[in-house]
């Protein structure tokens, strides 16, 4: 409590004016302490929230693409939000005051003094924005192949070759990458073994810096010689339109087409190693090649006996991502309870036992179940799905990096677009409101 005045008093007046100061200095160090408050509230905010939504996002992410891949074998619909939009006002709101009221003094006066009073509220008011991604542009591009230079593209990078391939190949050659795990589960026993033993010699030959992708730029002529046509400035003009190039010598004018053809350089000390013989048995290479074409779905699918063994290119049939969810859900281990009970379909060998997908996607991706109600302190993600936990264990390497390689793909193909759908935005401070 703070006195504010006396109508009688036995203070003397140096003592009066000691106490008017400390009152004015105890008010006056309130308010500073409320200023300095509000002044690096802002600041703080920043530093309290951000990584934590940053946080959030990253693994509500990662944990809703692991359970579309769960779904996935089980044959389930697989379904997405994207977050479009994070808003978070940050309010804060300080109130100081004096209640007057009166105290019994003297025995011939009163005291009059004051209850100050400081109030500081915080609130935080996040507003999060949902777009769901099951319009006709989303599913359309979860359809469609990714393209050549794409495939050539990812093999390019730190991740190996085996594993792009792997991933996102249907057939090299036409030889089968398990065609029949890029959709549903299927009954009988895929094709693998050689296409598997093909990539694993060329990723030897590439960690042995024996071959090298990469682009060869190439000039097709497309039309000409034109002999002092009239219009040689309008001709030129087309030509860029076209994305050609004009060229003029002694017989006229050429129209030229650049392009860029993905090409596999072989090293000659390549055809050393019992891994080159290794890969062009299993892909019916020539092995006196000193590199190869890479090319989409320009083989005929049933080439002749003759060129089998000779082919000079590497003809590819990529996978699209829904194809390629499908392929790597075959990774995931099965509770054998669902098994019996029917909620996971099943494959079988010729003899009629289980086949195990183990040996398809050794190296590349596992995930792990268990029944408990806790989350497996091991699990790097995970998701409960039908009674059970599945997740990646930390420590396997492979399926983490296939993980980060999966989810950063399907953010380019997904995601390159904006989507028409409506939003729904929920306002995390007013709980029970929805606005969509």
């Amino acid at each position: 409590m703070i006195e504010l005045h006396t109508q009688q008093t036995n203070q003397t007046p140096g003592k009066a004016v000691t106490c008017v100061c400390e009152r004015l200095l105890v008010w006056f160090l309130m308010a500073l302490g409320i200023t300095i408050l509000g002044c690096g509230f802002g600041p703080r905010s920043v530093v309290q929230t951000r990584l934590a939504y940053n946080e959030a996002v990253k693994t509500t992410s990662e944990e809703q693409f692991l359970l579309n891949i769960v779904r996935l074998r089980y044959t389930n619909t697989p379904s997405s939000l994207a977050i479009s939009n994070i808003a978070d006002q940050q309010e804060l709101a300080s109130e100081l005051q004096a209640i007057p009221f009166f105290v019994p003094g003297a025995i011939d006066g009163f005291r009059a003094q004051a209850l100050p009073q400081a109030t500081l509220t915080r609130a935080s008011r996040p507003t999060l924005s949902y777009t769901p991604l099951d319009d006709e542009d989303y599913t359309q591009r979860l359809f469609t192949p990714i393209s050549l230079n794409g495939a050539f593209y990812l093999s390019r990078t730190t991740w190996p070759i085996s594993t792009v391939f792997r991933l996102y190949l249907e057939n090299l050659n036409w030889v089968s990458n398990a065609e029949t795990a890029s959709g549903p589960t299927p009954r009988c026993a895929p094709e693998y073994v050689q296409f598997l033993e093909g990539i694993q010699a060329l990723q030897e030959l590439q960690d042995m810096q024996l071959v090298q992708l990469y682009f060869d730029s190439q000039e097709e002529v497309v039309g000409g010689p034109f002999e002092n046509p009239a219009n040689a400035s309008e001709m030129v003009l087309k030509a860029l339109d076209m994305e050609l190039d004009v060229r003029h010598d002694q017989s006229g004018y050429w129209l030229i087409k650049k392009s860029s053809q993905p090409m596999l350089a072989i090293d000659p000390q390549a055809k050393e190693q019992p891994a080159w013989e290794t890969f062009c048995r299993c892909f019916h290479l020539d092995p006196q090649v000193s590199a190869l074409k890479i090319t989409s779905e320009e083989l005929a699918p049933f080439p002749s006996a003759e060129s089998t063994n000779k082919l000079s290119v590497l003809d590819l049939e990529t996978r699209s991502l829904l194809q390629v969810l499908f392929f790597v859900s075959h990774g995931i281990d099965i509770p054998s309870e669902h098994v019996r009970e029917g909620k996971v379909p099943m494959t079988c060998n010729p003899d009629g036992t289980p086949f195990d997908w183990r040996q398809v996607m050794d190296g590349l991706f596992r995930i792990h179940c268990t029944k408990s109600k806790k989350r497996p302190e091991q699990a790097y993600v995970s998701v409960f799905y039908e009674g059970y936990w599945y997740y990646i264990d930390q420590r396997d390497r492979d399926t983490k990096a296939t993980f980060a390689l999966l989810l950063e793909v399907s953010r380019l193909e997904l995601q390159s677009s904006e989507s028409n759908a409506p939003l729904l935005t929920l306002p995390l401070g007013r709980y029970g409101q929805v606005r969509r």
